[in-house]
């Protein structure tokens, strides 16, 4: 479930002493087509982040670039979208919930109509920037908007039934863009928004209207915004030409390096004396907030940085195309599916820390069986993982988002919930950075390491070389093949370790989930006051 915890941004925690009461649950039909067209739109807009995964290197074929250039395309829209988060919280006391989370989605359908159009990645990363931004309340109010409703006692279900939809989307999402890519062209993973965005937001309208959610002048914390993107925009740039500029040997990264660190000092300082800051940074003085957020938002990062490697890894590496590699990651969903409802069901009973660990411990298990992979990998042990990685994925999220919220008042939860989605995307995006960084530095040095053996002393090189001369290839083809041969292997032996270090540091987020205060009977939503 790439995107499964989620929630408002950080203003609304200024509410008034008195907040308003929330209107009372809905029931019948209304509750039920209420909650398919805010599903949905957490289905599209979770789509577009996984649905890229397999397109990049169609993209980056499409528009001549490198496949490290192409991962823009995934990064970008990651931190547009962190960033916007925060202002969900502004935003919605100004225009209300219901409005800006129609508009919200109304803009991400037009935004997704540009990216589908763009003729080069330059225009394609800004109009990703701006699907990103316009995108920052639809995850946050779907999940706001749904608790209010339920009631309390079903709240654990509805996050479940919500959860759901964004496990769908990741297994649908690399099976779509595949056949996309490979079949029709991938400007359609773009397009294909367009009816499904219409359909949530004019159902979603007729639904909720009558819902809308007070409003009020508010002054926007305009520095603090400012200082958002100052230090969240350099350090991801800086992680992503870190790679292409030789790091901090570049007096480019360098600057890029100090202006986030600093950027980021005067941010807290700030945010800790407004009046009304942009981030509500108080909420980091409650353990469970921390503890579930801290975990939550490095989980995540390890995750989706192995959800991009391993697509990248067969098409570049394996010789998969992106319909096959698509159909590849796809089984991560079936016991995703299958037990998050029962997960939704037994968080009230169980305490969520347990849940949360088993969760920890089979991420672990998959990033150890990845670690074995070779270059004569066949799909069934590249899928074996996929399919327990969804057991991973329905017992992290839920439990996680249940501690980070326990024990706030409704009017506190968008506010809390806003700033972990803002630190869960946001580590999403380094960790894919990152995660592909750390690939090809080690793919290249794998390489390097290989081709010393490739000499006429050595045997082994020796009896390739005469094996292929032997099967008629000529001297210039069997030295095509030998490179080739060692760039897999390198390749492989990068990602082996990526995912070894990734096992390493799951089980280490063991340590942190028990520093949490127990809670039972864990509930949020509407009056869901404890």
């Amino acid at each position: 479930m790439s995107q499964a915890a989620s929630g408002s941004g950080a203003n609304t925690a200024t509410s008034p002493a008195s907040p308003p009461a929330p209107p009372p649950p809905l029931t019948g039909t209304s509750l039920v087509v209420g909650t398919v067209a805010l599903s949905l739109a957490t289905f599209m807009n979770v789509l577009d982040t996984t649905i890229a995964n397999v397109s990049i290197p169609a993209i980056s074929g499409d528009l001549g670039v490198s496949s490290s250039q192409g991962t823009w395309v995934i990064t970008s829209f990651a931190v547009a979208n962190a960033i916007a988060v925060p202002l969900t919280g502004w935003l919605t006391q100004r225009f209300g919930q219901v409005k800006l989370f129609v508009t919200s989605v109304l803009l991400f359908v037009l935004a997704s109509v540009l990216c589908g159009l763009a003729p080069n990645l330059e225009l394609l990363i800004a109009f990703r920037i701006l699907q990103g931004a316009v995108a920052g309340p639809m995850i946050p109010l779907s999940q706001a908007l749904l608790l209010s409703s339920y009631p309390v006692a079903k709240s654990g279900m509805a996050l479940a039934m919500w959860s759901m939809t964004t496990m769908v989307a990741p297994v649908v999402g690399p099976i779509l863009g595949g056949w996309l890519s490979d079949n029709v062209s991938w400007p359609w993973i773009f397009y294909i928004n367009v009816p499904v965005g219409l359909f949530a937001a004019w159902i979603t309208w007729q639904v909720y209207h009558k819902r809308e959610s007070p409003t009020r002048i508010v002054p926007i914390d305009k520095l603090g915004l400012a200082l958002l993107v100052l230090w969240v925009g350099a350090l991801q740039i800086m992680l992503d030409k870190g790679k292409e500029l030789d790091w901090f040997n570049s007096g480019e990264i360098v600057a890029l390096g100090l202006t986030a660190l600093v950027a980021f000092a005067v941010f807290l300082v700030w945010e800790l004396t407004e009046e009304h800051p942009v981030v509500d940074l108080s909420l980091f003085t409650r353990r469970n907030f921390v503890t579930g957020t801290a975990t939550l938002s490095l989980a995540y990062g390890l995750f989706f940085g192995g959800l991009v490697l391993i697509p990248l890894w067969l098409q570049t590496q394996m010789g998969y195309t992106a319909t096959l590699a698509g159909l590849t990651a796809a089984p991560v969903g079936i016991l995703a599916l299958l037990l998050s409802p029962v997960i939704g069901k037994s968080l009230p009973k169980v305490d969520p820390r347990l849940i949360a660990s088993a969760s920890f411990i089979i991420l672990a298990a998959v990033s150890f069986l990845r670690s074995g992979f070779t270059t004569g990998a066949d799909n069934f042990t590249v899928v074996l993982p996929q399919i327990i990685l969804g057991a991973g994925m329905a017992s992290l999220f839920l439990p996680l988002t249940s501690i980070l919220l326990s024990g706030l008042p409704p009017h506190s939860i968008p506010a809390a919930s806003g700033l972990s989605n803002f630190c869960r995307i946001t580590a999403g995006a380094f960790g894919t950075s990152i995660a592909s960084t750390v690939w090809e530095d080690r793919t290249t040095l794998h390489h390097a390491q290989l081709v010393e053996h490739l000499t006429p002393y050595d045997t082994a090189a020796l009896q390739a070389r005469d094996g292929l001369v032997a099967a008629g290839l000529s001297p210039e083809q069997t030295l095509g093949t030998l490179d080739r041969l060692v760039t897999g292997q390198a390749g492989v032996l990068a990602l082996d370790e990526y995912f070894w270090i990734s096992g390493f540091l799951f089980l280490s987020f063991l340590a942190v989930v028990w520093l949490a205060k127990p809670q039972k009977g864990v509930a949020v939503g509407p009056g869901a006051d404890h």
